[in-house]
């Protein structure tokens, strides 16, 4: 029998078909999650030397532990802007280039930020069922607010945040935070404190990191005040989750759109029993044209590394 000699690859997550094919072109996928602990502490016994790369996305990220098991590992290939459960740093340390897939799926998740701001302020799933449900011939809802008009503040002005900026500039004001001023147009904040006192529509878009870990938190959420709502696209890290519950409970803050989570995919009960929130699964880019771009960036860097090419999307150390 002839000998496999292509790299070896470990998939850390599951991917659709199109990706997973493209991927057994390329390589030796492994699929560790169907292992069982001990079948993966045998195969690294057996096969740790030969593995070049692994594949996952930003959820999942790649275990500080794997990456110290694999000598040979010259990859962790991110399908996802987020790589915040990869240690760039450790990666670094050991030799491994993290790559991931910017700017493709910035419009989806610009869009969808405003999808839910629309969707939240005028109480469009709600709207939604209260047809549904034969409600309307008992009389119409009750009324909802306005968006044109409402002033916005984003969490970090990258290329998601620049882009959620340029869309809802046609309702109202725009402001920001982030490290530091942008040349833009838009009023710079120091701190989200002060930008959630100035705004009605407080938009996270920000990498989530040690330091942006509960950026967003009760102080923060005060200063948005009962009239503001919370808009999150970003990570659910960023958002202290239990004072986002307390607010919505407490009726501190008018409503939260959240498409991320801290423990996903589970959700407090809170916030899916209140009425003042709306909810999606995480589907910032989860469209057919995004998630094909973020493959074929995955395989655009996977096959640059292995032809030994400089990667198309990098990540640097900070």
């Amino acid at each position: 029998m002839t000998q496999d000699s292509r790299p070896v690859l470990i998939r850390l997550c599951p991917f659709p078909p199109d990706l997973e094919a493209a991927l057994a072109e390329r390589g030796q996928v492994i699929d560790w999650p169907a292992l069982a602990p001990a079948e993966r502490s045998q195969w690294l016994n057996d096969h740790a030397g030969g593995v070049r790369a692994i594949i996952t996305n930003g959820h999942v990220g790649a275990p500080r532990d794997l990456v110290e098991a694999l000598p040979a590992l010259g990859l962790i290939a991110v399908n996802g802007v987020g790589y915040d459960q990869v240690d760039i740093a450790h990666a670094a340390a050991h030799g491994v280039a993290v790559a991931n897939t910017p700017d493709v799926l910035t419009d989806d998740v610009a869009d969808l930020a405003v999808g839910l701001v629309i969707g939240l302020i005028r109480q469009i799933a709600r709207a939604d069922a209260f047809v549904r449900g034969g409600a309307w011939a008992g009389g119409n809802m009750p009324l909802a607010r306005k968006v044109t008009g409402r002033r916005f503040g984003i969490v970090g002005l990258g290329r998601i945040g620049h882009a959620i900026a340029r869309r809802l500039s046609v309702f109202g004001p725009v402001a920001y935070t982030g490290r530091a001023p942008k040349p833009v147009a838009y009023d710079f904040h120091p701190d989200p404190l002060a930008l959630a006192a100035a705004c009605d529509v407080l938009i996270v878009a920000c990498a989530a990191t040690p330091a942006t870990r509960h950026l967003i938190d009760a102080r923060v959420l005060n200063a948005l005040g009962p009239d503001g709502v919370l808009v999150n696209v970003a990570r659910g890290s960023v958002v202290d989750e239990a004072a986002l519950v307390a607010a919505v409970e407490n009726e501190l803050i008018a409503g939260a759109a959240l498409d991320v989570f801290e423990d996903e995919p589970n959700v407090p009960a809170a916030l899916i029993d209140s009425p003042a929130t709306l909810l999606t699964p995480h589907i910032a880019s989860a469209t057919v044209e995004t998630r094909g771009a973020m493959a074929a960036l995955v395989l655009d860097n996977l096959d640059a590394f292995l032809a030994g090419r400089p990667l198309l999307t990098p990540v640097s150390p900070a």
